[in-house]
């Protein structure tokens, strides 16, 4: 199951739950909604995601380069173990991503 919801005190979203095969449409129209969210920078809140196949960091991927294309950044906030295992073994490929220190 994967949910997401507004969050209250910035521009963005929380994820909750697994980001995989089943869930895919569940995380592409979220992440769909994100990308409209006005606002120089967009907040996504990972801390309740348990896991994220390559699939779905390919999908975060496109949506930061959407936000990016429009002269706004996607930052991401707590990401999980699984995310960053995939940016550790393709960093090239992930640059785009950024992460709240």
């Amino acid at each position: 199951m994967l949910t997401a919801q507004p969050l209250r005190d910035r521009p963005g979203a929380l994820l909750s739950g697994s980001c995989d095969l089943d869930t895919r449409p569940i995380l592409c129209a979220a992440l769909g909604v994100v990308t409209r969210i006005p606002g120089p920078v967009v907040h996504l809140d990972l801390s309740a995601v348990t896991f994220l196949d390559t699939a779905a960091v390919a999908a975060l991927l496109q949506a930061a380069a959407t936000v990016s294309g429009q002269g706004r950044r996607l930052l991401l906030h707590h990401p999980p173990y699984s995310l960053r295992k995939v940016v550790d073994m393709f960093p090239d490929e992930c640059a785009a991503l950024e992460v709240a220190a």
